[in-house]
């Protein structure tokens, strides 16, 4: 069971309604919350919820319809995304209560300080490295919504300006970081076919494929709901029109591709996490036809070319600069 899962769990009385469970962990939390919905926006999580709680767990953008007594809200990375969700939950809870969980380390106590926005929040509990937070919505704002608060930036490309949209708690929202701008200097030469941007993101790379091969079919796969949405808004920004992939992983990408580019993540939450990463280059083999190609940005520091070596073949590296590395590998 999830920490933050133990500790409502501490506090199971004050449950006993309608809850809706935003950012819930894939575990037995809905089996001890019977009248309990769960919102994901994590495409795994929300298949291994769907699997155990069927019909229970909505995988979304938006609060799902109807009504709740209350809600929790478990406290995920990014500062905007979190803001846009405790607007969103305390939009449907107007005069009843809106719950707060998360790790201490993740800044959960500072969080709780913008829930003074909607009425006197208190802390209920704090165990197993998190705090509970409440607050009554006596002030409850009006339903925010989401393409409102995206950002746009244009990106200079050999084909035209392209048009980038990112919503929050999507990487490096509203700018393009380091890694991925020099990744986006590398997209020559890549074999015709099917082209997988892995980790969209907001669908820069996956766009810039597009453009640069249009007669190439491409995909955009993605953990997160909102990177998703985002990846979609970009393509229709630029009218184009690709794949757009819900999935944990590279397993869930489709088979027989002639490229995968990727600027990989390692990071989940407030720890490291290197699973997601190591998985594509182990696995990268199976989805790529022969001869495929394997093109991603990594940190320098971050010892991929080996590992690229021992699963998929010969490695080349590109180029290196800004602290990033170019890999450039096709199938045995």
């Amino acid at each position: 069971m999830d920490p933050r899962s133990e500790v409502l769990l501490r506090q199971t009385e004050l449950f006993t309604g309608e809850l809706l469970l935003a950012g819930l962990p894939a575990d037995d939390l809905l089996g001890r919350l019977p009248l309990a919905r769960g919102w994901s926006w994590h495409a795994g999580e929300q298949a291994t919820l769907e699997t155990r709680f069927p019909g229970r767990v909505e995988f979304a953008v938006e609060r799902p319809a109807g009504s709740f007594a209350a809600a929790v809200l478990f406290l995920p990375k990014s500062r905007e995304l979190s803001d846009y969700l405790l607007a969103s939950l305390a939009s449907a809870v107007a005069g009843g209560m809106l719950y707060l969980v998360g790790e201490k380390r993740a800044g959960v106590e500072s969080t709780a300080r913008r829930l003074s926005a909607f009425g006197q929040p208190r802390k209920l509990d704090s165990a197993r490295h998190c705090q509970l937070w409440q607050v009554q919505v006596n002030e409850a704002p009006l339903a925010p919504r989401l393409h409102d608060l995206a950002r746009r930036y244009p990106l200079d490309t050999t084909e035209g300006s392209l048009q980038v949209v990112s919503l929050p708690g999507v990487f490096s929202h509203g700018s393009l970081d380091v890694g991925s701008a020099l990744l986006a200097e590398h997209l020559d030469g890549l074999p015709s076919g099917h082209l997988l941007d892995f980790g969209c993101g907001a669908g820069v790379m996956g766009a810039l494929l597009k453009r640069r091969y249009p007669q190439s079919r491409v995909s955009l796969l993605d953990v997160d709901a909102f990177a998703l949405e985002s990846s979609r808004l970009t393509l229709q920004e630029n009218g184009l029109e690709a794949e757009i992939i819900a999935g944990d992983g590279i397993a869930a990408a489709p088979f027989g591709l002639s490229a995968i580019v990727s600027n990989p993540p390692f990071h989940q939450g407030v720890k490291t996490d290197y699973s997601t990463s190591e998985a594509l280059l182990a696995e990268a083999a199976l989805h790529l036809e022969p001869r495929g190609e394997m093109r991603l940005v990594a940190n320098s520091f971050l010892r991929y070319q080996p590992l690229i070596e021992a699963h998929l073949g010969p490695c080349q590296v590109l180029a290196e600069a800004r602290g990033f590395r170019i890999y450039r590998a096709s199938r045995r």
